[in-house]
């Protein structure tokens, strides 16, 4: 959702060809599949257009040369990614809402069932991190 959320916020503003936005997993456990439908149905209820084409891939070593920043929804993703990436020697890696002026993780849907509530945090954090 967050790639998403990202690419039309940036969109919106008139900036997309400024940046690269894609998004990967710490795991290797949704490999290959496209965005989980109810990710799907939150976004298409807020507007968000998305690629369906899309398929989840997992982070990998050399994707810290290719972006500028690395970001994490919640601590457990960032621990997860210390693994694959274990040095940030130019502090590209974050969590989300550290943009939003707090410390806590994006609501996590996997287990609540709560897209809504992760959906407005990833809104929060994208939209703090572009200003």
């Amino acid at each position: 959702m967050a790639e998403f959320i990202l690419k039309a916020l940036v969109k919106a503003r008139g900036q997309d060809g400024e940046y690269y936005i894609e998004s990967a997993a710490v795991s290797t456990e949704e490999t290959g599949n496209p965005i989980y439908p109810p990710a799907r149905r939150c976004l298409a209820q807020h507007g968000i257009p998305f690629d369906a084409s899309k398929r989840a891939r997992q982070v990998n070593a050399a994707d810290y040369g290719r972006f500028d920043r690395i970001v994490c929804m919640d601590a457990s993703n960032l621990r997860r990614l210390r693994w694959i990436i274990p040095d940030d020697p130019d502090g590209k890696i974050h969590l989300l809402m550290s943009y939003a002026g707090s410390g806590r993780d994006v609501a996590d849907p996997w287990y609540t069932d709560d897209y809504e509530t992760a959906f407005q945090d990833i809104l929060e954090g994208c939209e703090a991190m572009l200003k």
